[in-house]
């Protein structure tokens, strides 16, 4: 089966699960590359063994935590990593390349009886992921003109990010030979997030001021923050935001009431002062749909429009220095097509500071009463953009 779905939304902590759905011990034939059962040898090594020796072949336990094997799928992967090529030392040694017993197994051949996972399959190259075709429908090998039938017993689970196209894709008949497509998706409810958060969040270490202490209404101000960030119009929504944006968040939230407490001398508590220091240490997590939000939020000038006089570096480096004519420049304004007023937007620290006061607004709604009713303050242009 595959998983499809954004990053961080635990693909790989989710297959990793799979193998303790294995029998704790199982028994395999002491020597065997491919972990072949006493009662079911597939190996050439493993029938000619039990051939050879019967009920006295000596047999392993193998634990299921040892039946679980997982690769990335770097650009650098070939076909003897995952299936298997021709061992030169084993020619050396005096066999024939006819000699089944000169193959080097790959990693999937020897997690049979087990669970292989293949992290980020579209990297994998074409050609790579045209060598799984047997081993998910036919459950053979094909090693270089080897003729093998070894009918392998695993699992194999691949993991992908559906809207991700700029690395790669998995080729449609590979995509035919998966039993299942399962769809992964980020915490539905908040309660899940804020459980999610103080699992996975560091925010214990030793130290001579003592572990933070984060209060349960900022845990939900983090959690709420990460979803409103997800819901904005601004963030791409094919890249997703990660769990990890919540989780160093929390981390972030964390590490700067210690700094608070070593210059104040307080108790390490994180506070609602500490909040702010959440966005400029999340904003390299999200991507957004504009790309001159992300220019200016790296502080970087867009390109000024064709045949704008005003944005000409006079010889003293100022721009608007260089002018025509008062008469010609009557006639180019004249001239000049009427162009809509371009809608304005706010850049990304803006966007991600609106995200925070959104969660700050409705964390506060559900724990305290409403105060009256007030005009809000609109301070900047910026604001009344993102309002």
């Amino acid at each position: 089966m595959v998983l499809l779905g954004e990053r961080g939304q635990g693909k790989t902590r989710l297959i990793r699960t799979i193998v303790g759905l294995l029998d704790e011990w199982t028994p395999v034939i002491t020597g065997s590359e491919i972990n072949d059962h006493p009662y079911g040898p597939v190996s050439v090594y493993g029938r000619n063994l039990v051939a050879e020796k019967g009920d006295d072949t000596p047999v392993t336990w193998l634990h299921r935590s040892e039946r679980y094997g997982e690769k990335l799928a770097t650009p650098d992967t070939s076909v003897g990593d995952l299936v298997g090529d021709v061992d030169p030392i084993k020619v050396a040694e005096g066999r024939t390349l006819g000699d089944p017993e000169t193959i080097h197994f790959g990693l999937i051949p020897r997690t049979n009886r087990g669970v292989i996972a293949i992290n980020e399959l579209p990297d994998l190259a074409e050609r790579i992921q045209v060598s799984l075709f047997n081993v998910l429908e036919e459950r053979d090998l094909q090693v270089r003109g080897y003729t093998l039938r070894l009918l392998l017993d695993l699992l194999v689970v691949a993991s992908a990010n559906p809207e991700d196209t700029n690395r790669g894709r998995i080729v449609t008949p590979l995509k035919d030979r998966f039993g299942a497509e399962i769809r992964t998706h980020y915490p539905i409810e908040l309660s899940d997030e804020v459980a999610l958060l103080q699992q996975e969040a560091r925010i214990v270490w030793d130290g001579h001021l003592g572990s933070p202490v984060v209060p349960n209404h900022l845990l939900e101000i983090v959690a709420r923050y990460t979803r409103a960030v997800r819901e904005s119009p601004q963030v791409d929504a094919r890249s997703g935001v990660s769990a990890r944006f919540a989780i160093a968040g929390l981390e972030t939230l964390a590490a700067s009431a210690v700094r608070r407490a070593a210059i104040t001398g307080e108790p390490p508590v994180a506070r609602v002062c500490d909040l702010p220091a959440l966005v400029p240490a999340s904003r390299g997590k999200v991507e957004f749909e504009d790309a001159e939000e992300g220019a200016r939020a790296g502080g970087a000038r867009p390109p000024a429009p064709a045949g704008d006089r005003r944005h000409v570096p006079g010889p003293d480096g100022r721009r608007g220095h260089q002018r025509p004519a008062g008469g010609l420049r009557r006639r180019a304004v004249r001239s000049r097509p009427a162009t809509p007023p371009r809608p304005r937007t706010c850049s990304a620290s803006s966007a991600l500071f609106l995200a925070s006061r959104r969660s700050w607004n409705a964390a506060a709604s559900t724990t305290a009463p409403s105060p009256p009713a007030s005009p809000p303050r609109r301070s900047s242009s910026c604001w009344k953009a993102c309002s």
